[in-house]
């Protein structure tokens, strides 16, 4: 009988011993999660309640493979931003929290792909190898890690070069009215960094896919793709994606940024972001301000455009130049947006549609347009031979407009005049026809110095042409301190000015 007792409490004991381990091993395995529960759904934005522990911000899970970011987190419910195709989704499904923020795909393999903002490939090249991931909202580098803009970005644009130059680092604004040639400026500026070790990212917001594909198709053309990243959202994909699009541009421009890249990034444009927030703010409840958009939309782009820098050497030394694009409306560039735009960025290339159409292309407004980095970020050569060349334009357009009234004018009026037209057919470029360094110094300072005075109107086209391939007969010292920023001695402009006088010289013909 007391073996029998315990046999019983032997094995009891066993029963208990691997209960015990079995329920161990079984509580370490599971993983808790919260679920909620869809309430509504409208557009591009799903109401959920059921999930008490989400974070601002917190990437939510749906069905279907869709993706939302928590927005509103009210007492019973939270306001989500959708991701994707959400109109399989219905009230009662579930949803779960992923307890971590929106990020994207970074590193070398996306360069020459096309992806949307949430890091999948576009461009039927297939997958994306899984790599390191970042947040898409990061704070902007502190003050003391940074270094003065002082490296010029060529856009390979003659006025903008010369007159309104933009520095690696700067925030450069491009605004005009609807078809003016804004993009078409942008892409000038990416396919001028070929060969410049300059990667460059076009992120375009909420335009139609046949642009896109326009542009895309243009910098394959041209051989630019090899350096460029496209992130596309187009017109009728949901706002969120839009709104996160150039965030996730951004970090991808920052993770080569903080590798000691120099990198060019496009915003096409920030009107569409801007109405892509308004449209999730008010379909949020959130309270409306100045036409209808919310309280923070200067915010979102300020901390977006902070990003962008040049880093101190510490930290390797690379700069975020950034070119965002805004569109105005009957050439109202003190709009809401426009005037946020202005204030946050460090200056602005003004497209008139005046000019547009009358053929003056790039249609840029030099009066209207600034660089507020200017001359620091300018090779020493152009200060030379464009000191004075701002002003002589400005008086060409204020005589011009006074000469409409059939006013006679003195001698001096009639040569500022003269002048003048000939700044302005200079400053006239083609798309896609990116001018190099050495060819926009001869042919600004054979302008400067008046030699094309005496070169007929029709004529100055092709003379500058003959210009720029005159550029292999200057001297390789000249050359030289002229791509080392070493400005040019009065020898090398000399030389310099003999050789456009000579290129010129066939084109010459007694003017009136």
């Amino acid at each position: 009988m007391k073996e029998d007792i315990n046999f019983l409490q032997d094995t009891f004991s066993h029963a208990i011993s691997v209960f015990n381990e079995v329920t161990t091993n079984f509580s370490s395995q599971i993983e808790f999660k919260e679920v909620g529960t869809i309430i509504s759904i409208t557009t591009g934005i799903a109401k959920v309640s059921g999930l008490p522990g989400v974070g601002f911000e917190e990437l939510l899970s749906f069905p279907g493979e869709v993706l939302g970011i928590a927005f509103n987190l009210d007492i019973d419910e939270v306001g989500v931003v959708l991701l994707g195709d959400y109109w399989h989704l219905k009230a009662g499904d579930e949803v779960r929290r992923t307890n971590r923020v929106m990020d994207v795909a970074v590193g070398m393999e996306l360069q020459g792909r096309v992806i949307d903002p949430l890091g999948r490939p576009l461009d039927g090249k297939g997958p994306l190898k899984e790599g390191k991931r970042l947040p898409i909202e990061r704070k902007a580098t502190p003050i003391m890690e940074r270094s003065p803009v002082t490296t010029p970005l060529q856009t390979g644009i003659k006025v903008i070069d010369a007159l309104i130059p933009i520095g690696r680092g700067q925030r450069e604004l491009i605004l005009g009215d609807r078809h003016t040639g804004k993009t078409t400026i942008a892409i000038d500026t990416i396919l001028n960094q070929k060969d410049q070790n300059v990667l460059c990212i076009y992120c375009a917001i909420g335009q139609r896919a046949s642009a896109t594909a326009k542009v895309i198709s243009t910098l394959r053309e041209k051989g630019a793709m090899e350096y460029t990243i496209v992130v596309v959202t187009e017109g009728n994909d949901p706002p969120g994606l839009s709104y996160i699009a150039p965030y996730a541009a951004t970090t991808i421009a920052e993770y080569f940024m903080e590798n000691s890249r120099d990198v060019l990034i496009v915003y096409d444009d920030l009107t569409q972001h801007a109405r892509a927030y308004r449209e999730l703010s008010l379909l949020l409840r959130r309270p409306p301000g100045r036409e209808a958009f919310p309280g923070d939309i200067f915010y979102i782009h300020s901390r977006l455009l902070e990003r962008s820098t040049h880093l101190c050497d510490r930290l390797g030394g690379g700069s975020l130049t950034a070119l965002p694009i805004i569109e105005t409306e009957a050439q109202n560039i003190s709009a809401y947006i426009p005037t946020n735009l202005i204030s946050i960025t460090d200056g602005q290339i003004y497209l008139s549609p005046s000019l547009f159409e009358l053929g003056i292309l790039p249609a840029i407004d030099v009066g209207k347009s600034v660089s507020r980095v200017g001359g620091k970020a300018q090779h020493f050569a152009y200060r030379e031979v464009t000191a004075n060349l701002k002003l002589s334009y400005a008086q060409y357009e204020e005589l011009e407009t006074f000469a409409r009234f059939g006013a006679r004018l003195d001698e001096n009026s009639r040569q500022v005049i003269h002048h003048g037209k000939r700044i302005r057919l200079c400053l006239q470029q083609n798309e896609f026809t990116p001018t190099h360094v050495l060819g926009q110094i001869i042919i600004l300072m054979a302008l400067t110095e008046k030699v094309f005075d005496k070169v007929p109107l029709e004529n100055v086209k092709d003379a500058q042409e003959a210009l720029v391939l005159a550029t292999n007969k200057i001297s390789i010292k000249a050359k030289d301190n002229i791509k080392n920023n070493k400005g040019l001695s009065s020898e090398q402009k000399k030389e310099i000015l003999e050789i456009a006088v000579k290129e010129l010289s066939t084109f010459f013909k007694e003017t009136q």
